[in-house]
């Protein structure tokens, strides 16, 4: 059976990827209305990516013996600002999604719930791996600068970063 406060820490992932993938889903709105069609369809993917987590961890839940359970997702914003501030803020919620992460390392640590704590160890590297890769497409972008001729090279850069089916849509 599935320690309490593991499962809850594990339904507040579950809740807060829920959330990321509405956030990437906006974002990639904002994105393709914004012109931004390759960035859209990297963000398309990687809104379908967080919902993927979400089902692992949902998955995960039920088969340790405790009830996944999808909170309320908060609605994500529909405005950006620019460019550059929509992916600071991409930034921004990984590292929070992150922290949650090793929220639930800890907790499961604590409880000594050695299942959870292996299970949880694939999150802990995806999250590394896309911390360096948005912190790379932010280098790309600060490197640019305001010049719409090379953000438009950063949204091609991306367009081949979404996978086939996300770049067809």
């Amino acid at each position: 059976m599935l320690n309490k406060r593991v499962e809850a820490e594990l339904n507040r992932q579950i809740t807060a990827e829920g959330y990321s993938s509405n956030l990437y889903l906006a974002m990639a709105s904002w994105l393709e209305n914004a012109g931004f069609a390759g960035s859209a369809a990297f963000m398309y993917a990687h809104a379908e990516e967080e919902r993927q987590h979400m089902l692992k961890l949902f998955h995960y839940v039920n088969e340790a013996g405790g009830k996944a359970i999808l909170g309320a997702v908060d609605v994500a914003p529909a405005e950006y600002g620019s460019y550059a501030a929509l992916f600071e803020q991409v930034m921004e919620h990984e590292l929070s999604v992150t922290a949650g992460i090793h929220q639930i390392v800890d907790v499961a640590m604590q409880e000594k719930d050695f299942t959870t704590f292996s299970f949880v160890q694939w999150f802990v590297n995806e999250q590394l791996e896309e911390e360096s890769l948005f912190r790379g497409i932010l280098d790309k972008i600060r490197m640019v600068g305001g010049d719409s001729g090379r953000v438009f090279w950063v949204d091609k850069e991306l367009a081949g970063m979404a996978p086939p089916a996300a770049a067809a849509e």
